[in-house]
């Protein structure tokens, strides 16, 4: 059985309903996880918007210091942080109106989870864009 964080409908809804992506711990770093995701997500058409508390413009984009200091809406807030800390993101998410959350590889939090989808926005964790496209074809 498939843990409820990689629901097919979920992922899907994400990569192809979903256009503004917020890169929780994007750096200008390109040696990181999150600039190779973030330049990815690019490429299939997505916008990113960097946030990280130097909020840096990365891959051409204004970066921005929180979830709340940006000023447009935001489909899926995409976290790479550590699973103890994502917590706090999937709440922010919902407390902007993001669409969805996306916990990348590794990054797992069952209470966050929990709260995300009763708050009623699809969550995704332990996974990652690159694998879930890749496992299409």
């Amino acid at each position: 059985m498939t843990a409820p964080w990689l629901d097919r409908t979920a992922i899907d809804f994400m990569l192809d309903d979903c256009e503004t992506w917020a890169v929780v711990g994007l750096s200008d770093n390109p040696a990181r996880t999150a600039y190779s995701i973030a330049a990815l997500l690019q490429q299939r058409g997505k916008r990113i918007v960097p946030v990280h508390p130097d909020a840096p413009t990365v891959l051409g984009e204004q970066g921005y210091a929180s979830l709340a200091d940006i000023p447009f809406p935001v489909d899926v807030v995409d976290v790479f942080r550590r699973s103890e800390s994502a917590g706090q993101f999937a709440d922010e998410a919902v407390a902007i109106g993001a669409r969805a959350v996306w916990f990348q590889l590794g990054v797992v939090d069952e209470e966050a989870f929990k709260r995300t989808v009763k708050a009623g926005l699809p969550m995704v964790m332990d996974t990652c864009p690159a694998i879930e496209w890749r496992n299409r074809r």
